[in-house]
């Protein structure tokens, strides 16, 4: 089996998950206010989304920060694309740009 280095990993989760949160917690259990905030908006939204406890992965929760050039959690992807935190997600859903940014992705087979 190959180990992937911290970096590799990180850029196939991105690539992967059309919508990827990286967060303090798990979904049922978010372990900071601004996880909270970030996993209800998606759950208001009916989005599917993958997820990343980066408190259970002290090595991405290391290394994300150098690759999107954001110093903080959660983080959300979209399409392989930085969103940002729970603060921007929050002004997007509040002016819509979020959900129209959610409409645009490719529907599921």
């Amino acid at each position: 089996m190959q180990v992937l280095d911290s970096e590799t990993r990180i850029r196939r989760q991105i690539a992967a998950n059309p919508v990827l949160l990286y967060m303090k917690g798990t979904p049922a259990a978010p372990e900071c206010g601004f996880s909270r905030a970030a996993v209800g908006v998606l759950h208001e939204l009916g989005q599917p989304f993958a997820f990343v406890n980066v408190l259970t992965a002290p090595h991405i929760r290391e290394k994300l920060p150098q690759i999107s050039q954001w110093p903080t959690y959660p983080q959300l992807f979209v399409n392989g694309e930085l969103v940002g935190g729970s603060d921007i997600v929050l002004a997007m859903v509040a002016d819509g740009s979020l959900q129209q940014l959610l409409a645009s992705l490719p529907s599921a087979p």
